[in-house]
């Protein structure tokens, strides 16, 4: 028996996540009379870590809702910036971000990374016994119910992704307080104290240096440190001001 047919109009900032004929507004979908909206809107593609309001007849709902014949829904994109209540603001990143993750510390931002592929499952539990909001590219990791909060990540360049991330949640920004390393927070360290963890060159060479307080790592300003420099500079400028 088929089940009643609602219309589907799913908001244009959430179009990539849905098949041509699911992107027109008004869209028929059929139901099956028991699941609930939210379950709807998972079903054609579109994560509800990315859903703002859901509009039924122009009224808001839960997802818990379940579509009854004939009704009008409009699925929004979440609202930015989006607040996290709860916990502090803390993110989990899966094996494929590393590149973001270092960006992130790099401006001071908590971010913990999994440079193995510890399973969905393992980081759902993560990010609910930490309170951290899981950052991926992967829609069924997104989709697990155990996750504390969650966030797709939309572009695959580690620029864009660090300005999708920073735009959606204007983190505090505190650039080089934590280790790119480990997310461990950095001190200042005097030179004679962290000598042992220098080669001679450097010693000769830098005067200033910081050290994770967790690993260890020794950080000075070296051959790289214009290129963060310029990273720090560029996300300073787009959402310092921004960043509470």
């Amino acid at each position: 028996m088929k089940g009643p047919e609602i219309r589907l109009s799913i908001d244009p900032r959430l179009h990539v996540f849905a098949t041509p004929e699911r992107r027109r507004a008004g869209a028929t979908i059929q139901t099956d009379g028991s699941s609930s909206l939210g379950h709807v809107v998972e079903s054609v593609g579109v994560p509800l870590t990315e859903v703002g309001r859901l509009l039924v007849d122009g009224h808001e709902v839960s997802s818990s809702h379940v579509p009854r014949a004939g009704e009008a829904v409009e699925v929004e994109a979440i609202a930015r910036p989006q607040r996290v209540t709860g916990a502090p603001l803390r993110f989990l990143l899966d094996v494929h971000l590393g590149t973001l993750a270092r960006r992130l510390r790099l401006l001071g931002v908590d971010a913990a990374y999994e440079n193995e592929d510890i399973g969905d499952a393992a980081l759902a539990t993560r990010s609910a016994t930490e309170r951290r909001v899981m950052l991926s590219r992967d829609r069924g990791l997104l989709r697990r119910r155990e996750l504390w909060a969650g966030a797709y990540v939309y572009s695959d360049q580690p620029e864009e992704q660090l300005r999708d991330v920073l735009g959606r949640f204007a983190p505090r920004l505190a650039p080089w307080t934590r280790c790119t390393a480990c997310n461990g927070p950095l001190r200042e360290a005097d030179k004679g104290a962290v000598g042992e963890y220098l080669e001679a060159g450097t010693q000769r060479s830098y005067e200033v240096f910081a050290q994770c307080t967790r690993c260890t790592r020794v950080y000075w300003r070296g051959a790289h440190h214009a290129r963060l420099e310029a990273i720090v500079r560029a996300a300073l400028e787009e959402f310092g001001s921004a960043a509470a």
